[in-house]
């Protein structure tokens, strides 16, 4: 797209961006429309940087850029530390406009889960089909040993730690690329991985040890699933962009869709560390206490429910009545 189109498309949101924040106009502080004006500049931003950068476009978006930053984040120290203020304010905004995709991703796994216990209640060796005979054989082994988690043992903390957090980032990335292809790509593989852990989990409780299950593979996986899912929904965002572009040019809409799933992708990093972590360190030392096992759970869930569904919509709601006030 050249820029003359860019602007004929664009710049008619951007003046009246522009004239909300030079006015302090109070007429409509609705968060949903503030969060899309205010992600749009920044992705237009991005794009004039990468297609125009020296063209007084790329200038003057970059001026309004300032100008709601100067406002949003006025008075905060927060605000001159652009890695903090991604997680605090720019991440958790991008989230919240884009909470239906994650809640859909949240659900189709969760569906997808259901289907593959389920055909393991009707079929044993469905979880040979998708687990694979080794790893079916090795883990009834462990059962029948009485170290039904001795997968976790088979290896150093720290290897196992490396391994874990790039496998995990891998999936992520996959997840997102697969997006590409209509959002087809990453409903198939979210399905995949669904069916795979209700295979897993219907496995121990076919042998008695749901408990142990529960309180071992959640400790981790309730980041580690978590963060994959939402990194599936960046897939979703790329995908119905390319499906959906609206009155966008597609391949405009495709990028800036692009732009929002690389941001909720690159936002997960921390929590795969953390549950690579989880997993490496802690996991293999999970029948050691069970009130801990329980209690790392239950933090594990209020983080992701916090951070991921609580904290985006106040923060979002906070900053767009700002926006209209200061």
């Amino acid at each position: 797209m050249n820029e003359i189109k860019f602007i004929k498309i664009n710049g008619k949101r951007w003046q009246n961006f522009d004239h909300l924040l030079s006015n302090k106009d109070r007429e409509n502080g609705n968060p949903d429309r503030l969060a899309r004006l205010y992600i749009e500049l920044t992705d237009d931003l991005a794009y004039a940087k990468t297609f125009f950068p020296k063209s007084k476009t790329t200038k003057y978006l970059n001026q309004i850029t300032l100008k709601a930053h100067r406002q949003i984040f006025k008075q905060r120290k927060i605000a001159k530390n652009s890695l903090l203020r991604f997680f605090i304010y720019d991440y958790p905004i991008t989230l919240f406009r884009h909470r239906k995709k994650i809640i859909i991703a949240f659900i189709f796994f969760v569906l997808s889960a259901v289907i593959g216990a389920v055909s393991f209640n009707m079929d044993e060796e469905f979880a040979r089909y998708i687990l694979g005979d080794s790893y079916v054989n090795m883990t009834i082994e462990n059962m029948e040993n009485g170290h039904p988690m001795g997968v976790y043992n088979s290896k150093s903390e720290t290897l196992m730690f490396f391994g874990i957090a790039w496998n995990n980032i891998r999936v992520a990335l996959l997840a997102f690329a697969m997006g590409i292809f209509f959002s087809i790509g990453t409903y198939i593989l979210l399905f995949y991985n669904g069916v795979m852990l209700g295979v897993f989990q219907a496995l121990f409780i076919q042998h008695g040890f749901l408990k142990i299950y529960f309180l071992t593979v959640w400790m981790h996986g309730t980041i580690e699933i978590s963060s994959i899912i939402i990194a599936a929904s960046a897939g979703l965002v790329m995908g119905n962009s390319l499906l959906f572009p609206g009155t966008l040019p597609r391949i405009y809409s495709l990028q800036k869709g692009a732009l929002e799933g690389v941001k909720i992708v690159i936002g997960l990093i921390p929590f795969f560390i953390i549950a690579a972590f989880i997993e490496s360190f802690l996991t293999r030392h999970s029948e050691s206490s069970y009130f801990f096992d329980s209690l790392l759970i239950i933090a594990s869930s209020l983080l992701i429910l916090f951070y991921f569904f609580i904290y985006p919509y106040f923060i979002t709601k906070k900053l767009s009545h700002e926006q209209y006030v200061l």
